[in-house]
């Protein structure tokens, strides 16, 4: 960092101190002694920029010198000792790959391994003082809850005089304030400071800098703007001018990382010759319908994306994923900074990145992880153009799978939507706001048809997460004096960022059951669990079975057979079927539980066994133009935990009527020999096939992520024997590679490569 003066400094560059037990040498008087026992004389600070006076990168002053921790095998239990030394009661999270901004001087210590119970840091094992491979790119910082210890005096918080910070950057439209669609995308610049919003003067203000601010406020470029109209209009208004001498490389991700200089209370003359900087910022294709720019957008041809982010609870946030050979896989966090995940951001649509996710923080992928290693200089236009390393198996884990959390434009999206009547903010009765200026009025969803999808998009909405439940009956939380049904007819794919977006009935309100007690309602959740089948699994066990009559009674009584087979001479003759196993994988953030408790479980006494789930996954052979030819369903008798990582502990257990679900980590195996886990082709004549299978097909359980829910195959079948490849989950090829597979003409022999 350059050296800087009281008034022409980078703000960051001074930073706020949170000392432990003295402050600058002075010591200060404690009412908590214990709480700094076995510090041996350190000293804690929180430091970097852009940050709240409860997080930052954590350093460490010892024998004089201040220094920092390696972000290696950090953890929340390490943030927890910490953020307990720097006087905050815990940590709620913490951050890698020098977030902050890099430190200085030494790195203190590695490989840092806390249980979380430590008085101090000195009493967590580490691979010594001073002793680091690290760099300060791979500094450490902690996330600490804005409560104080018990006995923590504020004399100990020493703020740096004149402490000016950029913490907040908008655009304010220069005509029209408060009557222009929302997103706002040109118009002055403005900074928050102290005292209140302030212009920035234009005197040297650059593409990049507008490249910058375009970015903070979730546009992923910029674009020229009418400088002559502008200079006019600013010679009519009065300007408060507060920043000036900004200069950024472009690549930041937050204006305050950029060389800038604010104003002295007591300059009378400031910006001579200038005016105030205005941008005009250039709306990603998810916001530019509702900005005016949708022709535009449109008029670019477009290719298939080759990045993508999976398992976000809000939109612009996920695991990273990138198309490879015609196969998605995801992204190593070795390396992974804020550069990288700014270029994703932006190739993608939105703005720059407020956060590299790095510890599959988004749930974990499976199949292939194609990169590693990625070093962005932020100025590429594709995570392609980034120099890498190609990953092989012993490289990298999908524990280490990379994320992001990119900036968004304010849309104003969630002000016309609410909750009522719940138990807290994440529940109730859904209220949607209709109407134009001056005719705006509050009212009710019907419940007809709604479910999951449309309950994901009214939480997506609220900016509350993924949706546990969706509610046709809400008789339970009172909606006040809000009676009217102002919407019907509502049904989403899932994926829309508003429930305008979805189809409804628009101003003709159609609803079967009336009265407020049947009206829509949600229950959301931040996290959601996420079901992968096991597509190899299917593809290494598939067989034919020739089964007799007498043994198939309850299947039959569970409708695990053709319709044909009510008509079979019973006991006599057999039925063909499919058989393979079944390996489903929770990869989400949450546990996948039954919608329904267990007193509405059912017991079927044929088998033995209560059903959570009447239909769990449905089983179909299709011919290649899609139609079905066969068909099969597995209701979950019985779902547990049959194996999990190593890591992961079993919570879910069918005997003794315990507990059913799959835990996030875990998998639960259908074998092959078992009842219902086939499919009737006895009725199927000799050709090519497609074998699907879908989990949670009716959408039953919320899931983070319903495009992976199905898996295909290719299959042909002689009448004697069948041979299944080509087994993968929907989404995970390209959508040529689908469409290649769709148009698949089939085997005209039984050699298989």
């Amino acid at each position: 960092m350059r050296p800087v003066s009281v008034w022409q400094w980078s703000p960051w560059g001074l930073l706020l101190c949170l000392l432990c037990s003295s402050c600058l040498g002075s010591p200060s008087p404690s009412t908590d002694p214990e709480k700094r026992v076995g510090s041996q004389g350190l000293r804690f600070r929180l430091a970097g920029f852009p940050r709240k006076p409860y997080e930052g990168r954590v350093e460490i002053q010892r024998a004089g010198e201040w220094g920092t921790i390696c972000d290696d095998d950090f953890t929340l239990q390490a943030a927890h000792v910490l953020c307990r030394e720097l006087g905050f009661t815990e940590a709620t999270g913490w951050t890698h790959s020098a977030k902050y901004g890099p430190g200085t001087g030494r790195i203190w210590l590695d490989n840092l391994s806390c249980s979380g119970t430590e008085q101090s840091v000195t009493e967590c094992a580490s691979r010594g003082w001073g002793n680091s491979d690290c760099t300060h790119d791979e500094d450490a910082g902690v996330i600490c809850k804005d409560q104080r210890l018990p006995g923590f005096s504020d004399s100990n918080v020493i703020e740096v005089e004149h402490h000016l910070q950029v913490e907040e950057v908008r655009i304010r439209p220069a005509v029209g304030w408060g009557r222009r669609p929302l997103p706002v995308t040109e118009g002055l610049v403005e900074v928050r400071l102290p005292d209140g919003w302030s212009q920035v003067c234009d005197k040297g203000w650059s593409a990049h800098n507008s490249h910058v601010v375009c970015g903070m406020l979730g546009f992923p470029s910029e674009k020229r703007v009418n400088a002559a109209f502008y200079r006019l209009l600013a010679q009519r208004q009065q300007h408060s001018f507060g920043l000036h001498g900004v200069a950024c490389v472009g690549t930041e991700a937050h204006l305050s990382l950029c060389s800038l200089e604010f104003y002295r209370a007591n300059d009378t003359a400031r910006c001579p010759g200038g005016g105030p900087a205005v941008v005009s910022c250039v709306p990603g294709p998810l916001y530019a319908a509702s900005s005016g720019q949708k022709k535009q957008q449109q008029s670019k041809p477009q290719g298939e994306a080759r990045v993508r982010l999976k398992g976000g609870a809000h939109p612009g946030e996920g695991r990273v994923e990138v198309l490879k050979a015609s196969t998605w896989g995801t992204v190593c966090d070795r390396k992974w900074d804020l550069h990288a995940a700014s270029v994703v951001c932006r190739e993608l649509g939105f703005g720059s990145a407020r956060e590299a996710l790095s510890g599959a923080r988004m749930g974990q992928g499976m199949g292939a992880i194609h990169l590693s290693e990625v070093r962005c200089s932020g100025q590429e236009l594709s995570l392609w153009k980034c120099p890498h390393k190609n990953i092989t198996a012993e490289d990298c884990s999908h524990s280490q799978d990379a994320g992001v959390r990119c900036n968004l434009p304010y849309t104003g999206a969630e002000t016309r939507i609410r909750l009522s009547g719940g138990r807290s903010q994440h529940e109730g009765r859904v209220e949607v706001q209709i109407g134009g200026p001056g005719t705006l009025r509050w009212g009710l969803i019907c419940g007809d048809d709604w479910g999951t999808l449309e309950a994901m998009v009214a939480c997506r909405q609220l900016g509350l997460g993924y949706a546990n439940h969706g509610l046709q009956e809400t008789w339970y939380w009172d909606s006040g004096n809000i009676t009217e049904v102002v919407m019907s007819g509502v049904r989403c794919t899932g994926t829309e960022l508003t429930l305008d977006q979805c189809a409804h009935h628009g101003t003709h309100i159609t609803c079967k059951r009336t009265g407020t007690r049947f009206t829509a309602g949600v229950i959301c959740s931040e996290t959601a669990s996420d079901l992968l089948l096991h597509s190899a699994l299917v593809q290494e066990t598939a067989y034919i079975e020739d089964r007799p009559l007498h043994m198939l009674y309850c299947a039959a009584e569970e409708n695990c057979l053709a319709s044909s087979a009510r008509s079979a001479n019973w006991p006599y003759g057999h039925r063909r079927l499919l058989r393979f196993s079944s390996q489903i994988h929770n990869l989400g953030r949450a546990d996948f539980r039954p919608k329904a408790g267990r007193h509405s479980w059912v017991w079927h006494e044929c088998h033995g066994h209560y059903h959570s789930m009447d239909i769990f996954t449905h089983y179909d052979i299709l011919t290649p133009n899609g139609t079905k030819v066969a068909e099969g369903h597995k209701a979950s008798f019985c779902l547990e935990d049959t194996e999990c990582q190593e890591d992961v502990s079993k919570r879910y257990e069918c005997a003794n009527f315990g507990e059913q679900g799959i835990t996030v980590g875990c998998w639960d195996l259908y074998r092959h020999d078992i009842d219902c886990q086939w499919i009737d082709i006895t009725d199927v004549k000799p050709g090519n096939y497609i074998l699907q299978i879908v989990i949670n097909p009716n959408f039953e359980v919320a899931e983070s992520d319903f495009t992976n829910n199905a898996m295909k195959c290719n299959c042909k079948y002689d009448g004697h024997r069948i041979w299944v490849h080509n087994c993968h989950i929907g989404d995970a090829f390209s959508e040529e590679a689908n469409r290649r597979f769709e148009r698949y003409p089939g085997q005209t022999s039984n050699q298989i490569i």
